[in-house]
């Protein structure tokens, strides 16, 4: 390490030295001592008029041994196969949001073509109920086969979580059938229109039920979602109340789980994919008793029957063929 000093007319006290100036300045005369006055007097102070350039700090001391160093520091990966370079981590962060971009994208687009399914079924079968309780059943069986297969690794859970994750797979359940009940009724942009409030649900539900505050920027943003759902309501030509309805219980509700799953998720090793599975397996038990109750297999076997009269077997053997 090069360093340069300057000091134009002051003093420089060297760290070995232990007499003071005012003994200094009477003895010596000379700008810089001589070596032969460093070997014998060890307390000098160097008077400088001039800048001093020091090539190493180690120039100050009178022993001017240089000791090698005892530790050296490298930076190696775990299996010390290669030294870390500067850039892997700005490359490894941008492949995790290059991750979560595909992860959304690919959420957005299933989310898509599952609504539009949804509408087909509930037009050609309209029990919602019974929907919403086969939509769970079917991503609990693909779980547990992942579990089976080990393509998904299987969660240890106790009673503890499922205590938790109950007031959790309430508040889905019923958030899950309110938004099946309302594309029943209404078209499914409409549903999600009205859906697209849940963040005011949100910081409604936080600030007077939780008690939390938010600055007016948060508050300010809220009055475009409001305003855009409530003209969405007033110019939709199909409206209905129960379509309606359905989507602001269903906004409501998902506020709850929201707040519910962080509360259980915290120091909890159920995690992600694992933990949605497991909140849809226990919602599926909360809600096909519910489901018997409302609808029932009488109601489900007649409609199935007018499904069936409807259906157009001929364009559907084309189709197979």
């Amino acid at each position: 390490m090069i360093s340069s000093l300057k000091q134009p007319a002051l003093p420089l006290h060297g760290s070995n030295f232990r007499h003071s100036r005012r003994n200094f300045l009477g003895r010596h005369s000379t700008v810089l001592p001589s070596l032969s006055a460093v070997k014998t007097t060890r307390g000098a102070v160097v008077s400088l008029s001039k800048p001093l350039h020091v090539s190493k700090v180690e120039s100050f001391s009178i022993n001017k041994e240089k000791k090698p160093s005892l530790i050296t520091c490298k930076a190696y990966e775990a299996d010390r196969s290669k030294p870390i370079v500067e850039s892997a981590e700005a490359k490894s962060e941008a492949a995790r949001k290059l991750k979560i971009g595909i992860y959304f994208a690919t959420w957005w687009g299933l989310n898509v073509i599952f609504n539009i399914y949804n509408k087909k079924v509930l037009n050609a079968y309209p029990f919602p109920w019974l929907t919403s309780t086969l939509s769970l059943a079917a991503g609990s069986i693909i779980m547990l086969i992942s579990w089976a297969l080990r393509i998904a690794e299987t969660p240890k859970t106790d009673l503890d979580f499922w205590k938790s994750l109950f007031p959790v797979a309430v508040a889905h359940t019923i958030g899950h059938v309110a938004a099946t009940v309302s594309m029943s009724k209404v078209a499914v942009s409409f549903t999600h229109i009205i859906k697209s409030g849940e963040p005011a649900f949100s910081v409604l539900v936080s600030r007077f039920i939780l008690g939390e505050t938010f600055p007016p920027a948060v508050y300010l943003s809220l009055l475009p979602i409001i305003g855009g759902c409530g003209l969405a309501a007033l110019t939709e030509l199909n409206f209905n109340m129960t379509g309606f309805m359905g989507a602001m219980i269903s906004n409501l509700a998902f506020v709850f789980r929201n707040i519910f799953s962080k509360k259980g998720m915290k120091g909890n090793a159920v995690s992600g994919m694992n933990y949605y599975a497991c909140l849809s397996m226990l919602s599926l038990l909360i809600l096909t008793p519910f489901a018997f109750a409302v609808e029932g297999p009488q109601m489900w076997a007649v409609g199935f029957r007018e499904a069936l009269s409807q259906l157009d077997l001929r364009s559907f053997g084309n189709l197979m063929t």
